[in-house]
């Protein structure tokens, strides 16, 4: 069999391939993307693959917009963290629906319905596409709920409600744990992660942190001046907000 997986956070991607290859050693990964654009570039181009296992959140955008570049009609697993989603829309037709992180279990389900579906049942129809995008558009508020993280030498997933910031380091990107004040890097740059936390939960205080309201506990200084802001845990660094983002951090604070 050969499988296409399309998944933006680099650690999942891993994990899927180990899961697979412990699955069944012959399953081949032939290609491995990140983007909507270099996906639909791979799939106008190449001979289609048996398999494409597709995250619904993308570096740079959602997958659906795939299908409006491209005609697919290959057999779709589709991988994501928000658990929001009409899972069971999914699951009646025909391809499957798996939310991070992937259990073994879930996995193996998934690819024993692929193998017991028939040729013809195992693509897309238009319908299918259309059921799908609908979804998305009633579920377009649904932000992360978990982020997979690396400690050591194994994966670990920690749910954003226990993240008290985020910070950069130069293009590496951390998250600091309110309960144990432990940081672990993580697959995003602040750009990129950004877009997909909740804005009531979450804010931007300056080009390198993105703090959570639940983790704020005082903040001093004067608006005109910018602001000075103390978590709920020590920070190895002084945070503050800039004049022109304290007015917004303060309504921020005050929805």
């Amino acid at each position: 069999m050969h499988v296409v997986i399309v998944e933006d956070e680099a650690l999942a991607a891993e994990r899927l391939v180990r899961m697979l290859q412990a699955y069944d050693q012959s399953i081949q990964i032939i290609q491995q993307f990140d983007t909507v654009a270099d996906t639909v570039q791979f799939l106008e181009t190449k001979p289609k693959p048996d398999l494409l296992f597709l995250d619904i959140q993308l570096a740079d955008g959602k997958s659906f917009s795939i299908f409006e570049k491209v005609k697919i009609d290959t057999p779709i697993i589709f991988i994501t963290a928000y658990d929001q989603f009409a899972i069971q829309a999914f699951k009646l037709n025909s391809i499957d629906y798996l939310l991070k992180p992937i259990q073994e279990e879930d996995l193996a389900a998934a690819l024993e319905k692929y193998k017991r579906l028939s040729p013809a049942a195992r693509t897309l129809s238009d319908d299918d596409v259309q059921l799908f995008r609908n979804i998305l558009k009633q579920s377009a508020h649904n932000y992360k709920e978990r982020l997979i993280v690396k400690a050591g030498n194994k994966l670990q997933y920690k749910p954003v409600n226990a993240i008290a910031y985020f910070y950069a380091e130069g293009k590496t990107a951390y998250l600091v744990t309110s309960a144990e004040n432990r940081k672990f890097l993580i697959d995003h740059t602040l750009e990129s992660l950004e877009p997909t936390l909740n804005p009531k939960q979450f804010f931007r205080i300056s080009r390198k942190v993105i703090v959570n309201i639940n983790a704020v506990s005082e903040i001093r200084g004067l608006v005109s001046t910018g602001l000075e802001v103390k978590l709920t845990i020590p920070c190895e660094f002084d945070l503050s907000v800039s004049r022109d983002r304290a007015q917004s951090f303060k309504d921020w604070l005050n929805q």
